[in-house]
């Protein structure tokens, strides 16, 4: 329960949320909880995306960020909560922060690299893209003496950005606060130790968020630029992954509703090109500071024929769903495009849940394909502490058509798990899935839903 756990008194929080939630999912693609930062990991089926995890942070000041929060999709317009997946308080004996994280899969294995807030950077290693992760180091993988770090000026040793090569060199880059403060180094196969010295780099306006990638021969190195700069996110480019890169333009500008710090990073997914980074738009419209409670957006772009990179334009609605949703196999609740009032929080069944409902909290889900034939009827996975909690499942809007009225029974006690059902009817086609929250005080809990076609 992030808001009312963490900013007690600000019922502004919610009220600005429940605002929020008329616009697209894209603009912000996570509305319930801040998140910042972002970087990508890229598999066949799901893109995830790991975030600097604002919530803790302190209105009045500070980036209070202990963890790393992750997020996916298989869409690009719903998305899956999957809560905390490293703790560096928790998981490491060393370090206190998790500032800025990125992801990258290697043989099977999965690591995170996270900057230690401005002094050092670590990694864990994984076996899944949301963990558990463990400190295979004990320690920090680069410090302000790790050979070819120094000398620098005001050097910000963080923002860590790995990139595997077309012949399987690892390379990581970060740095910060110096058109001189870029660094780079290659990595072991173990992706757990450096390979040689710190190779110093170069970019004009540099300032952080540092971010590879490249197309046949082109290496782009994306970053934030300095506030004099305008904080946009800039590239370069060279056919080395560690030299001559030069300046090639603005990859896009300074996001609305953001005026602070900027972070971006590129990829490609199923054949579309994206570009995912925060603003502040929740908090803006919650009526709170912005500075320390941003949140995560995303919007496609793309290149002209001679691989110069389209300028991104920011929409509100910018961004097109790849596929439809299966109603047909279960759907963990935490799965959505759109919410108005609800948070998520860990369950006790495994995963997160979808929490502190209260009469009218609802979440759309985008793009549920029904079929031709429909939908029979719907089971849910939910527990309620009192009598009278109901879930209704509409079509296209908090208010349209009903489709299903589910009695969630009384489950004796918060953690504990009743399925419950309900016949289904007009569910057919294509459409957005409200799923809406009624009855007195905490609703219910949701865990999953799963609907059972006609036969």
């Amino acid at each position: 329960m992030i808001y009312k756990r963490y900013i007690k008194g600000f019922t502004l929080v919610i009220a600005g949320l429940a605002l929020l939630s008329k616009a697209s999912a894209d603009y912000p693609i996570v509305s319930h909880r801040y998140l910042a930062d972002p970087s990508v990991l890229v598999t066949e089926d799901r893109v995830y995306v790991y975030c600097s995890n604002d919530d803790l942070s302190p209105l009045e000041g500070g980036y209070n960020i202990p963890n790393v929060v992750c997020v996916s999709s298989s869409d690009m317009k719903n998305w899956t909560d999957h809560g905390v997946v490293f703790d560096a308080e928790r998981d490491t004996s060393w370090s206190k922060k998790t500032w800025a994280p990125c992801a990258i899969e290697r043989d099977g294995k999965f690591y995170i690299y996270f900057g230690n807030s401005g002094a050092n950077i670590g990694v864990v290693e994984g076996e899944s893209p949301v963990g558990p992760f463990k400190d295979v180091l004990g320690g920090p993988l680069i410090t302000h003496g790790t050979p070819g770090v120094q000398p620098a000026k005001n050097m910000w040793l963080f923002d860590p950005g790995v990139f595997i090569d077309n012949d399987g060199q690892a390379y990581i880059y970060f740095g910060g606060n110096g058109d001189d403060n870029v660094r780079a180094a290659k990595l072991n196969e173990d992706m757990v130790s450096l390979d040689g010295d710190v190779i110093k780099m170069h970019a004009p306006n540099f300032f952080e968020a540092a971010w590879v990638w490249r197309i046949e021969d082109t290496y782009y190195f994306s970053y934030s630029t300095t506030p004099r700069a305008e904080m946009r996110i800039d590239y370069m480019t060279s056919d080395h992954p560690t030299e001559g890169f030069e300046y090639a333009g603005i990859v896009g500008a300074q996001p609305p509703l953001n005026n602070n710090n900027n972070h971006a990073a590129q990829f490609l997914f199923k054949g579309n090109w994206y570009h995912v980074y925060h603003n502040r738009i929740v908090a803006t419209e919650a009526g709170i500071p912005t500075g320390f409670r941003r949140n995560i957006a995303v919007e496609e772009f793309g290149y002209d024929d001679e691989g110069n990179i389209i300028e991104v334009e920011y929409t509100r609605d910018g961004v097109e769903q790849i596929g439809s949703l299966d109603p047909y196999v279960r759907v963990e609740a935490e799965t959505f495009a759109e919410q108005s009032g609800i948070e998520t929080e860990p369950s006790s069944a495994g995963g997160m849940k979808v929490t502190d409902t209260q009469n009218g909290d609802w979440f759309k889900v985008a793009g549920v394909d029904f079929g031709e034939a429909g939908a029979s009827k719907v089971s849910v996975m939910a527990s309620a502490a009192s009598k009278g909690s109901r879930i209704e499942m509409r079509l296209d809007s908090p208010d349209g058509e009903l489709i299903a009225d589910i009695a969630v029974q009384p489950t004796g006690g918060e953690g504990k798990w009743k399925a419950s059902k309900a016949k289904v009817s007009g569910a057919q086609g294509v459409h957005d899935l409200y799923i809406s929250f009624v009855g007195d005080g905490d609703v219910a809990d949701l865990d999953w839903w799963q609907f059972s076609p006609k036969k």
